[in-house]
């Protein structure tokens, strides 16, 4: 692993350090750039300066979006969180098994918007004590994956993100917050990944390595749509099982039989990586309580 971690640790004190039936609080990962772009681009309104001379929709919306997640779908109400931030060169390694990886993303001033956001939205956390991680060539998915496996049952774990990578992370203790979803089905738990792909979370690097992954621009076996790609994995099967499967032989199976190397290489880019090396791990103890939006931005003085 290249680059050095830059990270923020903020302790409450002794007196919050436990909930008071002293178990652990839930821990809330945030996929930082992810819930950053949401919040510049998707905030109903746009926010700016006092003078009119910046915008600040993405820095106001960024809190307003995480506050409100903790009130209302976090259970209990104070999690210990932690947002994951992409490396800068986090993306090398998957750029380096497939050139085309994310390689249609706009790179425009317009497109890039939220990245202005970025150090003072790190700065606002630093303030309220609540960590963020950031490590230079490591997207944040393979870090969250790890601090998942770095957290032991029972203690429930909420991953903020709109991004279904992470749906192969899924348990019954850990499940995927996406906010975008109506009320009552923003907790992704397995019976929903299942509902909404007919796969299960085990299943999910394989499923996608089949019918491609539009979002990262891995593009599947040609042919192969979602459906045929969760028929052909019907009852729990893997890419390892396909081949004494029976299901290889006609149709559009033969199209998968052909090209099975390849979708097991996609495979191989689409997992996630839960060995990265820390530069922490949670603590157990409640981050404090995000105060309005607008005093954060106050704070940072940008008003």
């Amino acid at each position: 692993m290249g680059g050095h971690p830059r990270i923020q640790q903020h302790m409450l004190p002794i007196a919050d350090a436990a909930p008071p039936d002293d178990r652990p609080p839930p821990l809330l990962l945030v996929d930082g750039h992810n819930l950053l772009w949401g919040a510049t681009f998707g905030f109903p309104a746009p926010i700016y300066s006092r003078d009119k001379t910046r915008t600040l929709t993405g820095l106001f919306a960024f809190f307003a979006l995480l506050r409100v997640a903790v009130r209302n779908e976090v259970p209990g109400g104070r999690p210990e969180i932690i947002v994951v931030f992409d490396g800068e060169h986090g993306s090398t390694a998957r750029k380096a098994e497939h050139d085309g990886y994310k390689a249609n993303r706009p790179t425009d001033a317009a497109a890039l918007e939220p990245l202005q956001y970025l150090p003072d939205v790190r700065r606002g956390l630093d303030n309220h004590g609540i960590k963020w991680i950031e490590i230079d060539h490591e997207e944040a998915d393979d870090v969250i994956a790890t601090l998942v496996a770095a957290t032991p049952p029972p203690r429930p774990v909420l991953i903020m993100s709109r991004d279904r990578d992470y749906y192969q992370l899924v348990t019954e203790r850990v499940l995927v917050l996406n906010t975008r979803f109506r009320a009552g089905k923003r907790h992704v738990d397995p019976a929903q990944v299942y509902e909404r792909h007919q796969v299960t979370p085990a299943q999910w690097a394989d499923f996608r390595a089949l019918a491609g992954d539009p979002a990262d621009e891995i593009p599947g076996i040609p042919g192969i749509g979602a459906k045929t790609a969760a028929t052909l994995l019907t009852d729990g099967l893997t890419l390892d099982d396909l081949p004494q499967s029976g299901r290889l032989t006609t149709g559009r199976g033969r199209t998968v039989a052909a090209q099975l190397d390849i979708a097991i290489k996609w495979r191989t880019m689409i997992r996630l990586n839960p060995t990265v090396a820390l530069p922490l791990i949670p603590t157990a103890i409640p981050s404090p309580a995000l105060p309005a939006p607008a005093q954060i931005v106050e704070e940072l003085g940008l008003w």
